[in-house]
């Protein structure tokens, strides 16, 4: 009896060793994902406040680079053609404020994909 015991806490220990690891990386990958989200968005409304305050063109640029970099980890298979739009109206209001123009509206169409994404991701998780 003691042998068929310790047969099935054996089994028991290597069956709890496989899974944690399983679950923690899924936790870890949400909380990234949650973590880019919340960061791409604000990086936008920073962005359009720049845009508006008429802000250093250089900085608005920046902030361009940093929600590219960002929005490469707020990926989720059901928002994944909104984040190509939005990848979309982010190139597009880059090109306006490198030729001169202040990029608003595109910087505002790229802001309402995101929260949509948002939306999208949070009634899912």
């Amino acid at each position: 009896m003691s042998f068929t015991k310790k047969i099935i806490t054996a089994i028991f220990l290597m069956i709890s060793l496989f899974a944690s690891p399983a679950f923690a990386a899924k936790e870890d990958h949400n909380a990234g994902v949650r973590k880019a989200g919340e960061e791409t968005i604000a990086k936008v409304e920073e962005a359009l406040k720049l845009a508006e305050s008429k802000g250093d063109k250089q900085e608005i640029l920046k902030l361009f680079g940093d929600i590219r970099q960002s929005q490469k980890e707020f990926r989720y298979e059901q928002t994944e053609r909104l984040r190509q739009k939005a990848g979309d109206k982010l190139r597009i209001a880059r090109e306006e404020v490198e030729a001169g123009k202040d990029g608003i509206e595109a910087i505002k169409a790229t802001l309402a994909i995101y929260k949509e994404m948002w939306t999208i991701y949070l009634a899912a998780h």
